[in-house]
């Protein structure tokens, strides 16, 4: 950066101050919360986040120095909330993903499922039309159980979970009747998201690797390429 549009002192004794008091702002808000998800802690966190941001920048800048702060990328994290502060209506957007492992199990479970509705004569005549197929067997499943107790008998199924995760959106009025049906998860405002919580196996193999580092001995040897050595008993 040039001289010319180098930041001054004051500038960024001005954005040293500005972090100071979002520092309180997000105290305050954190000792007033009304709950989990408080939309003040949110809104007093992402103040905090830019006004770290701009003074890490600032610093940079002028003195060509950097700060500890860890500033959550835009890319990892939802833009700030601007949805009503007290929420007349919510959307929940949920997505599941499975993989389909066993598929005669899944068969047969749809099969079950037409053979009790239909008092035994699916399973005297065998699969039908519907339950015949993968394809088939899912649309029974699904319109026989709600997506909660799938997921939580996913394995009955012949399914294996893969990532999930929830969204809770906030509306000033409730939809009319039949208003999204035909694009339900199209204009889907992120600044509107309240909430969400996300699962994936991504989570346990850091965790995994981070418990993989604790457990290692403090002896053991690390060779070049960063496998373990043996230990010599002699040494």
């Amino acid at each position: 950066m040039s001289d010319a549009v180098q930041p001054t002192a004051a500038e960024v004794r001005a954005a040293a101050e500005a972090v100071k008091t979002a520092l309180d702002r997000h105290l305050a808000a954190v000792e007033r919360r009304s709950g989990d998800d408080d939309p003040a802690v949110y809104e007093a966190f992402n103040e905090l986040a830019a006004a770290a941001e701009e003074y890490d920048e600032l610093l940079y800048d002028r003195y060509d120095e950097v700060t500890p702060f860890e500033i959550p990328g835009s890319d990892d994290t939802l833009p700030p909330y601007t949805g009503p502060e007290e929420p007349n209506a919510l959307s929940v957007l949920i997505r599941r993903d499975y993989a389909v492992v066993e598929p005669q199990r899944l068969l047969a479970q749809a099969q079950r499922v037409e053979a009790v509705e239909e008092n035994g004569a699916t399973a005297a005549a065998g699969f039908d039309a519907a339950s015949g197929t993968v394809h088939g067997a899912l649309g029974v499943l699904f319109g026989e159980f709600e997506p909660d107790e799938i997921a939580s008998r996913h394995k009955e199924f012949g399914l294996e979970e893969g990532d999930s995760t929830l969204w809770v959106t906030a509306a000033d009025e409730p939809a009319d009747p039949g208003e999204w049906l035909e694009t339900p998860f199209e204009a889907i405002d992120p600044q509107r998201v309240v909430c969400r919580f996300d699962v994936s196996a991504v989570f346990d193999d850091e965790s995994d690797d981070d418990d993989l580092e604790d457990d290692l001995a403090p002896d053991s040897e690390l060779d070049e390429d960063g496998d373990l050595e043996p230990l010599d008993a002699d040494r």
